[in-house]
């Protein structure tokens, strides 16, 4: 909404301190639970289960959701931003073609032929996470 608020004023400066401004929170509290993730990977499914293969199931995934958990605190605010910036055709589009062209097919491959399972999930993530950042960069030119 600052975005949109700066552009519709026409300050173009104030538009960009506040994406800067957005993104660098946005990974700021991204990385804080990053760390968390990383810090404590042995103990978190303690808060869900006393099961020993439950958590040795989430300990072996701990490192693809913090990394999912990283990059998915930035991609909305990009978004965001594309869409305060009138691109919401663009963005749309990028996110329909992402989902349905790239994520779905990689999904069922990844998923049953090379038998990824749950794993699948976390690493489409982050390769739609690149496709929306890459896209966002070829239109600002």
């Amino acid at each position: 909404v600052r975005v949109a608020n700066e552009l519709g004023a026409g300050n173009g400066k104030g538009a960009r301190f506040a994406t800067i401004v957005s993104v660098a929170t946005s990974t700021a509290v991204g990385l804080v639970f990053w760390s968390l993730i990383i810090g404590f990977h042995d103990k978190i499914a303690l808060i869900f289960s006393t099961s020993q293969v439950i958590q040795e199931a989430v300990n072996r995934l701990c490192i693809l959701l913090s990394f999912s958990i990283l990059l998915n605190s930035v991609q909305p605010v990009l978004s965001g931003v594309a869409v305060g910036s009138g691109w919401q055709a663009l963005v749309a589009y990028v996110n329909i073609g992402t989902y349905y062209i790239i994520g779905i097919p990689c999904g069922l491959i990844l998923g049953w032929i090379f038998e990824f399972g749950v794993q699948v999930c976390s690493t489409i993530l982050c390769f739609y996470w690149l496709l929306c950042k890459s896209q966002l960069a070829l239109s600002r030119g």
